[in-house]
């Protein structure tokens, strides 16, 4: 590479610029109590030249050289610059495909609709890339001499999945706290499966993060919630990787479901990122999707953003985005603002209904992308999204960790919903003569055709 350049990075505060920090501080928030976040020395970045930077990342991608076949330390740079590779933690983590959901985008009247499937990854949710990031600096952190016995986060599944399976990697204790009773089954045994130390409590995930708070703070326990703004290093990469594989071209619409909002944020931060050092000349427009039983960002937004009241969050399907006080609100609310967004939300049937439809057309759906197609539905229906925009919807975990959702729908078991796709399986005699018969009908049935055959 003809340029080089010896980038850096710090916690800043948002508040206070002059207030730094080194990332190999155990720090959380500035001294007002606020989020801090990570600043890139970006004088040094613009030593490389944007042209540069594209075939960089373009020549690391799903390659052996350690840690850069990873989609999120590809851009290492851009990441955690001054961690050692030997203490990098990575499962090769990103590089998630993009679905062109042309049947069910035209069914939703779009030409033009993709699916980022973020749940096609290591423990089967976005959560793998900011968990590489922070895992991999606490590794750093314990060479360096910290004293740090474990890390914890609270978790309403998918990050503790995360962080249990990197932290085993690693060999450093891992501690989850869970709102007893729920989360997935598929969720719960995760950390279980991976060792880490499992606290159930009867609690909502904002009575877990309480907890997890005072732990780190009075017991030399390692944070690993969004608050720790290291992990939204290695979510961002997601807006990053989607403009990549478009062939650095970008979309007109990204949409996204919210929960403690920290992923929000971290998508604005990779797209300002290539606009400052040049990868890309314009914005798309960023809509953040809550689902209705747990929406105070929605509410919020409802009142331009003048007054924000945390709620109890009701129970929803979408239960990792059920959080009635987002850590990484202010954060959110700002990205939203510079990106020209919007906030909508979907009540459960819309949520369940969307599923369906869209596993129906060959995804697979978890009830959070649920939400976010549902928002992305109603944009559609009064305007706001053209048929020709391209479209991308980011799906961020596996339809597997949410299978007790998805066969209570097909058995019309689902609560509150009257399931208008149900398709459970069908029980008949192992005779050929009935088999037969119930098959044809089914197949007219269901797709208006006729079937031969002796």
């Amino acid at each position: 590479m003809a340029d080089e350049c010896q980038p850096r990075a710090w916690f800043q505060s948002l508040q206070n610029p002059e207030e730094r920090y080194g990332l190999d501080e155990v720090v959380y928030t500035d001294r007002d109590g606020g989020l801090l976040q990570v600043v890139h020395d970006m004088d040094e970045l613009r030593k490389v030249s944007a042209a540069d930077w594209k075939q960089r990342f373009e020549s690391r991608g799903h390659r052996a050289k350690w840690p850069y076949g990873s989609g999120v330390w590809g851009m290492k740079e851009w990441v955690l610059p001054e961690v050692d590779p030997e203490n990098v933690v990575s499962m090769y983590e990103g590089h998630t495909n993009l679905f062109w959901a042309d049947r069910y985008g035209r069914e939703l009247g779009l030409e033009d609709l993709w699916l980022k499937l973020c749940g096609n990854t290591h423990t089967g949710s976005f959560k793998d890339l900011g968990m590489t990031v922070l895992v991999s600096m606490v590794k750093e952190m314990r060479a360096r001499g910290s004293e740090i016995q474990a890390v914890a986060c609270a978790s309403t599944g998918d990050t503790s999945a995360a962080l249990a399976a990197y932290a085993a990697a690693a060999s450093i204790p891992a501690i989850v706290f869970l709102p007893r009773g729920k989360i997935s089954t598929a969720q719960l045994i995760q950390p279980i499966a991976n060792g880490a130390i499992v606290f159930a409590l009867d609690t909502d995930f904002d009575g877990c993060m309480e907890i997890v708070k005072k732990v780190a703070e009075k017991d030399g326990i390692y944070l690993a919630n969004s608050m720790n703004s290291l992990r939204i290093e290695g979510q961002k990469t997601v807006g990053i990787e989607i403009v990549q594989q478009f062939d650095w071209e970008v979309p007109d619409w990204i949409v996204i479901p919210g929960g403690n909002l920290g992923n929000v944020s971290a998508l604005a931060k990779g797209l300002d990122m290539m606009l400052e050092l040049g990868l890309i000349s314009r914005k798309p427009r960023i809509v953040c999707a809550q689902a209705e039983q747990a929406n105070p960002l929605y509410l919020a937004y409802q009142r331009d953003f003048e007054v924000f009241e945390p709620i109890h969050a009701r129970p929803t399907f979408a239960s990792a985005i059920q959080i009635g006080n987002p850590v990484s609100y202010a954060k959110a609310v700002d990205a939203i603002k510079r990106y020209d967004g919007i906030v909508e939300q979907a009540s459960e049937t819309e949520l369940a209904e969307e599923c369906a439809r869209a596993d129906r057309t060959g995804l697979f759906n978890c009830p959070h992308t649920g939400v976010a197609l549902a928002a992305t539905r109603k944009l559609v229906a009064n305007g706001t999204i053209r048929s020709s925009d391209r479209v991308v919807v980011i799906s961020t975990a596996h339809g597997l960790k949410f299978t007790d959702f998805k066969v209570a729908y097909h058995d019309m078991k689902l609560a509150n919903v009257v399931s208008e796709r149900p398709n459970p399986s069908i029980e008949l005699p192992a005779d050929y003569d009935q088999v037969r018969d119930r098959m044809l009908r089914e197949i007219e049935l269901r797709f208006g055709g006729s079937a031969g055959g002796s």
